[in-house]
């Protein structure tokens, strides 16, 4: 059984254009509603979520099909740093993040998801 699609034989169906909606506005609200409340560009958040999205995509070989984009569990400590110690110190702060959660994906890969499920 042949399941590759191409773009002449393919429909969209009425559930796929709501999901296809839906994705849209958590897309607008992720890429531009975060960076407006935390006073960052959303320029910038439109630029990386696209190229860590192709990243993503290059590490899991496209067989997990995400967008990734700005994360609203981060909007409180961004609005914070900003207003005490700026832009450029926050900046440090989420991409020591971004290091955390990289160390995270390595144990993971190494030790299995059951791991996380102890803690």
């Amino acid at each position: 059984m042949n399941n590759d699609v191409s773009s002449v034989d393919y429909n969209f169906s009425p559930s796929q254009f709501i999901v296809g909606g839906q994705m849209m506005f958590v897309a607008f609200g992720a890429l531009v509603l975060v960076p407006i409340l935390t006073g960052l560009d959303p320029n910038v958040a439109l630029l990386t979520a696209g190229v860590g999205t192709l990243i993503f995509q290059l590490c899991t070989r496209g067989q997990v099909p995400v967008f990734l984009a700005s994360s609203f569990a981060f909007i409180a400590p961004i609005i914070y740093g900003v207003k005490t110690w700026g832009i450029p110190a926050t900046m440090c702060g989420l991409a020591a993040a971004g290091v955390v959660y990289i160390i995270i994906s390595f144990i993971v890969r190494a030790k299995g998801s059951s791991f996380l499920e102890k803690y």
